[in-house]
């Protein structure tokens, strides 16, 4: 009885195997399920992601058959955690060769301060009904510029020493500086543990209060 079902039914087996693979190893999508990209990605945005932007991979794994590009500062990029293997979505701040450090939430690499312009205090949740204040900032540093945001009397490692980005390995940062699980806790990614490049944003929900559309955010580019 299944194999004449599965006879009959091949041809959409064939189409799920092949979306599967196209999934997996050519694009993907990645809802945002946490607020630690704030201000850049929103709790309900769902990104594209370009799965080629780096490596060519198996299927299903981290085996790198052939690179294509060279991660760089400022991408936005998933990424397998190597602490306990959870699907990330966080920034690129440094990269193999890089001198990088924090100072008080102030970025440097290689000896150059990231400078901070255009302040916008706001109301940000952290956790179930619980609101503080919040500082975004405009960083500047390297010839590239995002939105990140500082929140005020949260415990958060703001601080580190400098240490050098060996070859092959990433240095991840939240836009969220001071809401997110990134490499200040989970330490380096290696560059096979990258998923892809997060390119824009697909469609987006406020997931938070009314699972209201925000159409604003429809093509979003990162």
């Amino acid at each position: 009885m299944l194999r004449n079902w599965i006879k009959s039914n091949r041809g959409f087996l064939v189409l799920l195997l092949c979306f599967g693979i196209f999934r997996t190893a050519v694009a993907d999508w990645n809802p945002i399920p946490s607020g630690s990209m704030r201000p850049t990605l929103l709790e309900g945005d769902v990104v594209f992601v370009n799965r080629l932007a780096y490596d060519v991979k198996l299927p299903l794994t981290d085996v790198v058959l052939l690179p294509l590009g060279e991660p760089q500062r400022g991408d936005v990029v998933t990424f397998t955690s190597p602490q306990d293997g959870t699907r990330l979505i966080k920034r690129i701040a440094a990269v193999p060769g890089d001198r990088v450090e924090m100072r008080n939430e102030v970025l440097y690499i290689n000896g150059q301060a990231a400078q901070y312009d255009a302040p916008e205090v706001v109301q940000e949740a952290v956790g179930v009904g619980a609101m503080v204040q919040a500082t975004r900032w405009t960083e500047r540093l390297g010839g590239h510029e995002r939105r990140v945001q500082w929140l005020h009397g949260v415990p958060a490692r703001s601080t580190f020493d400098a240490i050098e980005v060996p070859a092959g390995q990433y240095l991840m940062l939240g836009d969220n500086r001071d809401d997110s699980v990134d490499s200040r806790y989970i330490g380096l990614v290696p560059r096979h543990l990258l998923i892809g490049q997060a390119r824009r944003v697909l469609v987006s929900a406020d997931i938070l209060g009314h699972w209201a559309p925000r159409l604003q955010r429809i093509g979003l580019p990162l």
